[in-house]
C-alpha cells in the first residue's frame, strides 16, 4: 500500500500519521515463539498460530542484515517510518517513562541513511492478519 498512498499523498500535500508502527509489538524484537499474552490481551488473536515464529524470524534477518541489536529495533523501526517524507508523526502506545524518552528522541529528524533504507527493501512485508 506504501508504494501507492504514500506518493499520492506527497503529491497532493497530505500529512501521513502512521499507527501501530511496531507492530503491536513485533517490530521490537520482544515477541519470541513463546512470549504468551495476558487472558484477554488482543495479541493472542493478533499473534495467533505461527506468527510468533514468523516475527521472530523476521526481526531476526532484519537486526543481522543491518547488523544492530535486538535492543535497537524499536528505535530503527521508528526511524525508518520516519525518514518517509509523507510522515507527518507516528502514534505508538509507550508503556514507560524510559520507553516515552526514548521514542521522543527519535523524533530529532534523523531518519535511516540510504544504504539502511536501501537494506530494508527486501524486508517489505505485506500480510493482513484480520482477514483470517
Amino acid at each position: 500500500m506504501k508504494l501507492e498512498l504514500f506518493p499520492a499523498c506527497e503529491q497532493h500535500n497530505v500529512g501521513v500519521i502512521v499507527r501501530v508502527p511496531l507492530d503491536e509489538g513485533g517490530l521490537t524484537g520482544r515477541i519470541t515463539p513463546d512470549t504468551i499474552f495476558p487472558e484477554g490481551d488482543f495479541r493472542n488473536n493478533y499473534f495467533r498460530g505461527d506468527r510468533k515464529q514468523e516475527v521472530f524470524d523476521r526481526v531476526q534477518r532484519i537486526t543481522a542484515n543491518l547488523d544492530i541489536s535486538l535492543e535497537q529495533m524499536p528505535e530503527t523501526a521508528l526511524r525508518f517510518i520516519l525518514s518517509h517524507p509523507a510522515v507527518s508523526t507516528v502514534i505508538l502506545g509507550m508503556r514507560s517513562v524510559r520507553h516515552t524518552e526514548m521514542n521522543c528522541r527519535v523524533g530529532d529528524g534523523k531518519g535511516l541513511s540510504p544504504e539502511q533504507l536501501e537494506k530494508l527493501k527486501p524486508h517489505r512485508w505485506i500480510r493482513n492478519f484480520y482477514k483470517q
